[in-house]
């Protein structure tokens, strides 16, 4: 098969699975660094709002979603909260515990944000043909699913076991399962 970059002709060869994950690992955070970069994110930023899109954790939960220590995100709530896009509420059922969410800037942020990673990562994929875009589709969401139950974390909250996400593809919200 033989592509087109630069406007040379490119030979595909095929690439072990170690070498080319890794290659499209960083072909992803490169997109989603440019776009969380124009909004003045980092990305452990940009994966806090794409773990507060669906759900309302505890710092804890947090904690363990982003893979840090509770003083790193107590900071980085703390910023997220100058900046308007979080706020900390307490919760109904346990009198000492502290949930976040996001705000109403926060949750226009992350849609703006969204959008925008979603189109440069659908541009990526208009590159294979339907069927094998729905076959990537499949063995990521596998991949990711399988990872965060060993993890203990659900991606779908509020979603039946076997029901489909809310978006369909490859999206932002499976942001916070580390890799």
């Amino acid at each position: 098969m033989t592509t087109r970059t630069g406007g040379a002709p490119a030979t595909y060869r095929q690439l072990s699975p170690v070498d080319g994950l890794a290659q499209l690992s960083f072909l992803i955070q490169g997109l989603l660094e440019r776009r969380a970069a124009g909004h003045d994110l980092s990305i452990i930023q940009t994966r806090l709002l794409g773990v507060l899109r669906d759900r309302k954790p505890t710092m804890n939960e947090l904690a363990r979603f982003l893979g840090l220590d509770k003083s790193s995100v107590t900071g980085l709530v703390d910023r997220a909260e100058r900046r308007g896009l979080v706020a900390r509420v307490p919760s109904t059922t346990d009198r000492r515990a502290v949930l976040v969410s996001l705000t109403d800037d926060g949750r226009a942020l992350v849609s703006r944000a969204e959008a925008a990673f979603e189109a440069d990562v659908s541009a990526l994929l208009s590159r294979l043909p339907p069927r094998e875009r729905e076959t990537l589709s499949r063995i990521v969401g596998r991949l990711l699913v399988a990872h965060a139950a060993d993890q203990g974390i659900d991606l779908f909250p509020g979603q039946a076991r076997n029901s489909a996400p809310a978006t369909s593809g490859i999206s932002v919200s499976a942001q916070h399962v580390r890799v």
